[in-house]
């Protein structure tokens, strides 16, 4: 699979003629959401970056079951259904490291974080984050993991990269991402009422060291083709809050990256106003992570649906219904492994959080056997019975404008997808996307 990285290159150049525009990074494996996202990229001409975890996809499967080259067959089955060429496609490997074996020996755990490397590398990935920031199995745990060790190790990675791109020789070479200072994956499990936003120093002391541990082993092509650094810029996310990106408390760390040849990541940038975006892009944080928000807007539309649903059953009588929302909670509530440390109070608050929490832990469920056959149900019975106007007007008022337009087919699917892309839009706006491929693709 050739798989092309350009548009990280040019969004440092755009940074270096002070015309800074971003890309966002899709953090999903969910197969409607990135089905949207594909038909976007097809419709607009544009580059599709996605990335999943080391948690996520590794070389003994991950929580998903998927090793990187099952996940790249995945995303590449999806984005050919969906009209999208692999010159569009961008995949991201995130917190490659020894972050899943923490608990072993040093030695253990970076064996097997080169080969997670190796695999990423070998089956296509192209944007690669490397994470050793981490204390592992024979590391003193009284101080504080010392940096030149986790940037030491961080290089050792880079090497094995390398060395995989060497031997397969497809597509650009990898672009690296390093630093690791990141908000909780998935949202924060506490309100946060002050967030620790990276310092200069702290930035500086990360570049110059990693950079040192690169040259150290020869890699200095390689420090060339590191593209940006993961910071905090003073955003995060939880069950019932949102941290606003404020530009002012991060104004030291926007001056200080103009003195380098990178971009900053942000990671948990969801739910983050279009001007929130919008700043974060122009203040140089130009790869902006979603994840959660994606599968909250599914969830969104789906919910819906099943009270157009109810309405139209008491109406018609003509169908069963799906009773979509009583299933997933009964599942949630049955297997509480994916919330149950992230949402807390009494049964109702718990009620709540489960539909409505903007850490939205219901999207580990979607994939249940009994949601699945629900949500399929759902969308029969709404295919089989057409929604009525004034329904979609009562509960989806921009998909009902988007219908009226003729911009949109009046059916369950394309409402979903519609909705997904609401977010997408907002990112493309504050990324000041533009149409790369000719009108003809």
């Amino acid at each position: 699979m050739v798989i092309k990285n350009d548009i990280l290159d040019e969004i440092i150049q755009a940074k270096e003629k002070n015309q800074p525009k971003g890309i966002v990074s899709l953090c999903t494996s969910h197969p409607t959401v990135l089905k949207a996202a594909m038909q976007y990229a097809k419709k607009k001409g544009t580059s599709i970056l996605v990335e999943s975890t080391c948690n996520q996809v590794n070389q003994y499967g991950g929580y998903t079951g998927l090793t990187p080259a099952d996940f790249v067959d995945f995303m590449q089955e999806i984005a050919q259904k969906n009209g999208v060429s692999s010159e569009q496609l961008l995949l991201g490997g995130d917190h490659l490291g020894p972050n899943v074996w923490q608990g072993e020996s040093s030695e253990s755990a970076m064996a097997k974080s080169c080969q997670l490397v190796r695999d990423y590398v070998s089956a296509g990935y192209r944007k690669i984050h490397l994470d050793a920031s981490m204390k592992l199995g024979g590391d003193d745990l009284s101080i504080p993991l010392p940096k030149e060790i986790a940037c030491a190790r961080t290089a050792d990675l880079a090497r094995v990269a390398e060395q995989a791109w060497e031997d397969c020789c497809q597509g650009s070479e990898p672009r690296y991402v390093i630093g690791s200072e990141v908000p909780i994956p998935g949202g924060s499990m506490e309100h946060e009422d002050r967030i620790a936003i990276t310092t200069a120093e702290s930035a500086r002391e990360t570049i110059e060291m990693t950079k040192q541990a690169f040259y150290q082993r020869g890699l200095e092509q390689a420090w060339e083709r590191v593209v940006a650094l993961v910071v905090q810029p003073g955003i995060e996310f939880g069950d019932d809050f949102i941290a606003e990106y404020q530009p002012e408390a991060a104004r030291e760390l926007v001056h200080f990256i103009k003195g380098y040849n990178l971009i900053y990541e942000a990671h948990s940038t969801d739910y983050q106003t279009r001007q929130g975006l919008a700043n974060l892009v122009n203040d140089h944080f130009a790869i902006l992570k979603v994840g959660p928000w994606l599968t909250f807007a599914f969830r969104e539309a789906v919910f819906a649906l099943a009270r157009i649903e109810n309405d139209l059953q008491s109406l018609i009588r003509a169908f069963d219904r799906s009773h979509l929302l009583d299933i997933l909670d009964d599942v949630m509530v049955n297997s509480p492994d994916y919330w149950a440390k992230y949402y807390s109070g009494n049964e109702y608050d718990l009620h709540f959080a489960r539909k409505y929490s903007f850490s939205d832990r219901s999207r580990y469920y979607w994939s249940n056997s009994k949601v699945k056959t629900s949500l399929q149900k759902l969308l029969q019975n709404l295919s089989k019975n057409p929604i009525p106007l004034s329904l979609l007007s009562q509960y989806m008022p921009i998909q009902y404008e988007h219908v009226r337009n003729g911009e949109l087919i009046n059916s369950p699917e394309p409402i979903i997808l519609d909705k997904i892309t609401e977010v997408l839009d907002i990112y493309a706006e504050a990324c000041k996307v533009k149409r790369e491929l000719p009108l003809d693709n």
